[in-house]
């Protein structure tokens, strides 16, 4: 099968709680209090696994930290896929407007990972 992805992923293993979930208009769904395992991140996105039932379309705030606190970024994601597995649900999400700029966290990150 062809890859049609933009970035290469990486595997990770971190823990992020999602507490509000919004949509443009202003619609928001509040006190959510799920708990994501993120499997792997990408210059463009992170896929992760999580027992709750998430809506696609959906934006949350998150802190991503690579390799220390002094390699965080703030994003904004967007869930754009979800997949039923065995006993939870699998997401894929997108990040919406990161600068480029912060492009150099991930490849410090690719780096840690080949060393």
């Amino acid at each position: 099968m062809e890859e049609k992805r933009r970035a290469k992923r990486m595997k990770v293993d971190m823990m992020l709680e999602i507490s509000n979930l919004f949509k443009q208009d202003n619609i928001v769904i509040k006190n959510i209090d799920a708990s994501i395992r993120v499997a792997n991140i990408s210059k463009s996105g992170i896929g992760f696994e999580s027992k709750a039932d998430l809506p696609v379309g959906y934006y949350f705030n998150a802190k991503i930290e690579l390799g220390g606190s002094e390699n965080a970024l703030f994003a904004v994601i967007q869930i754009i896929r979800s997949e039923k597995r065995e006993d939870s649900m699998f997401y894929g999400c997108q990040f919406i407007g990161m600068a480029p700029v912060l492009e150099f966290i991930f490849d410090e990150y690719e780096k840690t990972l080949n060393d």
